[in-house]
């Protein structure tokens, strides 16, 4: 078992020369080979409110899981990453930049693609937003913007509803300011939720969108210690002794190596560490079992599954599977009939058609850190696994992909909306400014590798068969 962590140490491991990747949040997904910690101050950082609580709940209860430490980092009510207005988070100020933001072609290309999709379902009379994880609103505002130039020539009402899912506060006065006056214009309501449980049914034809949604949800480590056993690798204090002799210290991965001279003289910090537990635990038994895929794994794997993840995904398929009500033949027993007017999506983010066993990562300042390093003040993502998703949706909706962003853009005519900013640009910088920002979302090497897209429709219902039509631009991929 130390093996196999030891094994997982030497794949993170920090190399001297790396490409500067400073203003874009894709470069925190790279191979962990290649990753590039920042270098620790000479005396540890003062202990993070969050941190404080962690450690805590420690002391009192036991070991955490990384579910718990991903949630109190990210979504403590006051002091969560997320939550605290304090933190930027967005832009050069903050710790990352998302596609949206480089360029607003990437919003108009994804608003295409819904006004397609609605375009093949027969242009329905009314049609409805959602956003899983709008950030401040710029790729909603994009979007609108293109489906405002269809309903005016249309129907200036076609658009009824606008749903957010957003549990930060400070993030939701944000997103209102950026898109109230559109929303007063086009004479639409506008909702904010807490979770995409919360949405209602509805007989519009639903237009939904995540972007770098599902990577910043709560995820569990597990270890493969035999053929058909998981454990649960766990966080524990590393300022206190492990109480119970079954529980394995695991402290070669408890931090970041670093050279002699630039080693801390306070002698322990990061303060928390990874620890396996003792016995198979509820959710290394229950959450293993997600996926008929991952008990082809080999003993000495690690696993990286949100339970989370597959609910949502689940949750949100049944906001469009308005076809299954026309048939019963195919229909699974748990999945009652719905008044949804159907839909499509997109959900994109870093990740691949593939389970991950040591993607965790975290940032600040545009730079990758370690992941203990100032709980509540670091944005926290792991790598989505996209069949997972599919696997979640897959009796209820048809998804399509996924495909790499370098792929979409280019197929739905990145280089066409280019040219035509290009020639509306007033200076040559600006114009090259245009250019140099859509050539980062689809780089080769970067952003239009990282990120992948998934579509998904709903079914399209001949008789009492589902047929699962494959959609541009993903339709190129299919065998």
């Amino acid at each position: 078992m130390l093996v196999s962590f030891a094994a997982f140490r030497a794949r993170n491991r920090p190399l001297s020369s790396l490409r500067c990747l400073a203003s874009a949040k894709w470069h925190r997904y790279q191979s962990p080979a290649l990753r590039r910690y920042t270098k620790a101050a000479h005396a540890a950082p003062p202990i993070t409110q969050v941190e404080k609580l962690l450690l805590d709940s420690i002391r009192a209860t036991g070991p955490l899981s990384f579910a718990t430490y991903m949630q109190a980092c990210l979504s403590h009510p006051t002091q969560g990453y997320y939550m605290n207005p304090e933190h930027p988070v967005f832009g050069s100020r903050g710790d990352f930049i998302t596609s949206p933001e480089i360029s607003q072609v990437f919003g108009e290309l994804v608003g295409i693609w819904l006004l397609s999709q609605w375009q093949s379902a027969g242009m329905p009379p009314a049609i409805r937003l959602i956003e899983l994880g709008p950030g401040r609103g710029t790729l909603m505002e994009d979007i609108l913007r293109v489906i405002s130039q269809v309903s005016s020539k249309i129907d200036p009402s076609l658009l009824k509803e606008i749903h957010l899912v957003e549990t930060s506060e400070a993030m939701r006065e944000i997103q209102k300011q950026k898109l109230g006056s559109f929303v007063d214009k086009a004479g639409c309501d506008l909702h904010w939720h807490d979770n995409v449980d919360r949405i209602p049914p509805s007989p519009a034809f639903s237009m939904v969108v995540a972007h770098e949604f599902f990577d910043a949800l709560p995820f569990y480590l597990l270890q493969k210690t035999k053929p058909d056993e998981w454990r649960e690798v766990m966080i524990a204090s590393a300022l206190d002794p492990i109480k119970d002799p079954r529980l394995h210290p695991v402290p070669e991965i408890a931090s970041i190596p670093r050279p002699p001279s630039e080693r801390q003289p306070e002698p322990i910090y990061p303060r928390l560490r990874r620890v396996i537990s003792p016995e198979p635990t509820p959710a290394s038994i229950g959450i293993s079992r997600l996926s008929p895929r991952f008990k082809d794994l080999p003993a000495g794997s690690f696993l990286e599954v949100s339970p989370v993840l597959f609910y949502k995904a689940r949750i949100l398929a049944t906001l469009l599977g308005s076809s299954l009500s026309k048939t019963t033949a195919d229909q699974p027993s748990d999945i009652k009939p719905t008044t949804n007017g159907g839909g499509c999506g997109l959900i994109i983010d870093y990740g691949d058609a593939k389970a991950f066993g040591d993607s965790f990562r975290a940032f600040k300042d545009h730079k990758i850190v370690d992941v203990f390093d100032r709980p509540g003040h670091c944005d926290l993502t792991t790598n989505v696994d996209f069949s997972l998703l599919r696997e979640a949706m897959g009796d209820l909706v048809t998804s399509h992909g996924p495909i790499t962003q370098g792929d979409f853009l280019t197929r739905m005519g990145i280089s066409v909306r280019v040219d035509a900013l290009a020639r509306r640009a007033e200076t040559e910088e600006r114009r090259a400014a245009i250019r140099e920002a859509a050539d980062r979302l689809v780089d080769p090497v970067g952003m239009g590798k990282e990120y992948r897209f998934m579509g998904f429709t709903s079914f399209r219902a001949e008789g009492s068969s589902m047929q699962k039509t494959p959609v541009y631009p993903f339709e190129m991929d299919v065998d």
